[in-house]
């Protein structure tokens, strides 16, 4: 299982509320998590077969920043 770490604007329960059915819908994304604690709002995903750029694309498009740790 592969772990990629990015660095996000995903800050409170409600942003988190929101991108939920976005990444649970990503076949391949075995589990997911953001640490809002953290000042980088660091959002982790297993997956062995989802690439960066898809979860980029997809969390970009729900209207969030991200990069890629």
């Amino acid at each position: 299982m592969n772990k990629i770490h990015f660095k996000t604007n995903i800050n409170c329960s409600n942003c988190v509320q929101k991108i939920t059915p976005i990444l649970d819908e990503i076949e391949g994304v075995d589990v997911w998590s953001v640490d809002t604690s953290n000042a980088q709002k660091i959002l982790t995903v297993e997956t062995n077969t989802v690439t960066a750029e898809e979860i980029i694309t997809k969390v970009y498009d729900a209207g969030f920043d991200i990069a890629r740790l």
